[in-house]
This record gives structure tokens, C-alpha cells and sequence, in this order.
């Protein structure tokens, strides 16, 4: 499903600001200022969001999450995400669906005939973690490479390459250079139940199919510190590894 709103919302996000009369990005006046290209055609950039998935959902219940500047960017988000859906259609049918609610930090803002925006929306991070010992849940699959390999073997991933990747991620997001962190390793990990689960989709752009496989499952970590846990806490929000626009990377921390 990542992979249908992602296709289906990047539509609506060039219908709702692409301003160019050829609609093509190539040599266009506008780049430096133009929403759609930073989210979808802007190479070797991190991009500012995510959706947030069930896997085998029946419906179009899902989240999205937009980060740092692009925050300030939510009336065209809203506006894309009604256009996707009530104009546009999604999925190979182009379906489209009227009865929609669309919700801005849990509070209700589209319920079918106008937009409200709540006063201050953007949220700054904040977590309040009493336990050192949690279960780490891999929801969706977790795509990251290892010496220029998928890992696909339990065995491969580290508590410390996860670390690594949402710090790296988080560094990106703010636009700051990036030092490896040095992070606490005494931590345990109690019990490993990973197992590679294997995705495709058909990408239209490339017309072939592309591999979105990655590991899910549950690791059992103790004595964590501070650090490490706040960091986990972090990638609930932001994802981790690779595809995570898709939905892809998406962990929960689970105290115990």
C-alpha cells in the first residue's frame, strides 16, 4: 500500500503546485522553490517525509509524517491528499473515494466539506521512557544494507547498525554533517525472532518490477541507556534504513 499512495500522492502533489506550463520538472524555472521536486525528484537528498503503513491493510487507514521545514508545508499536503483521493483515484482503477476524514495530529481537520488547521501543529519531539529493557518490533520490513548487501539474515543485523542508521537519518533530516556517534554497548540483546520478508512492486517510472524485502520480526533488548533508547524512540518516528517513504523501516518500542 506504501507504494500506491506514494505513486497516487506524488500525482496529486504536482497537480496541486507544479506551476509550469509543460508540467515537466526537467529545466524548470521554479525548482528551487517547487515542493514536488524536493519530495520526489530532488537526487541525493533525504526526503522530509514518510507514510506510516499496515501491512495487508484492507483500506486506506494510514498515516504521514512530514518533518523539519516541510511541516510548514501542510496546506498543500492537505490539499494533495484531497485531491488524491476525491479527483484524482488511486490504485490501477483510479478510484475515487468522497468519504474521507483526514486528521492533523489525532485532531479531526477534513470531514468532507472544509479544512481547519489546529493552531501550533508542529510537534517537537519529546519522549518520557521509564525501562531499560524493551522489545524492538520490526512492523514493516527493514531494508539495510551490510558491505553493499541487503541483509536478509538475522545473523547480519546489529543493534548497533540500527543505531547507526536512525542517527545517520536524523543528521540528514536537520541537514547537519554527519559524524559516526559513539553509543553505549552494554546493553543486551535477550532473544532474536527476525525473518526476511520478501515485497515487490511495479514501479511505473522504471516499468519493472523493484525488490522491497527486508527483515521483521522482534528483537529482545536489556539494559539499555539513555542515549540508545531515546535514539530507538526517534526512529519510531522517522523510520529506518531504506524505503522508509514507502512505509518501509517502520519500528516500535515496546517497554517491558
Amino acid at each position: 500500500m506504501g507504494s500506491t499512495l506514494r505513486g497516487a500522492f506524488g500525482y496529486a502533489l504536482k497537480k496541486t503546485v507544479c506551476i509550469n506550463p509543460t508540467f515537466k520538472c526537467e529545466g524548470c524555472f521554479s525548482l528551487n522553490s517547487c515542493l514536488f521536486y524536493d519530495f520526489y525528484e530532488k537526487q541525493n537528498d533525504i526526503h522530509p517525509f514518510r507514510f506510516d503503513i499496515e501491512l495487508g491493510s484492507s483500506g486506506y487507514d494510514f498515516s504521514y509524517f512530514l518533518f523539519e521545514d516541510a511541516c510548514e508545508k501542510l496546506p498543500y499536503i492537505l490539499s494533495s491528499f484531497h485531491q488524491m483521493f476525491t479527483k484524482i483515484g488511486i490504485g490501477k482503477d483510479r478510484e475515487t473515494i468522497d468519504d474521507i476524514s483526514i486528521y492533523v495530529n489525532d485532531i479531526l481537520s477534513f470531514n468532507g466539506d472544509e479544512f481547519t488547521i489546529p493552531d501550533d501543529y508542529i510537534k517537537i519531539k519529546q519522549d518520557n521512557i521509564e525501562s531499560k529493557s524493551i522489545v524492538l518490533k520490526f512492523s514493516t520490513p527493514l531494508r539495510m544494507k551490510k558491505q553493499k548487501r541487503f541483509i536478509r539474515d538475522h545473523k547480519d543485523l546489529t543493534l548497533i547498525d540500527i543505531l547507526l542508521s536512525i542517527d545517520k537519518r536524523a543528521h540528514q533530516l536537520k541537514a547537519k554533517p554527519y559524524e559516526r556517534t559513539q553509543f553505549d554497548t552494554n546493553f543486551k540483546v535477550v532473544n532474536t525472532n527476525l525473518k526476511f520478508k520478501d515485497l515487490t512492486r511495479f514501479s511505473n517510472t522504471q516499468k519493472t518490477k523493484m525488490q522491497l524485502g527486508g527483515m521483521m520480526g522482534e528483537m529482545v533488548i536489556s539494559n539499555l541507556d539513555e542515549q540508545n533508547l531515546k535514539l530507538l524512540k526517534l526512529g519510531e518516528l522517522i523510520g529506518v534504513g531504506k524505503q522508509t517513504v514507502f512505509g518501509l523501516g517502520k519500528i516500535e518500542v515496546i517497554e517491558i
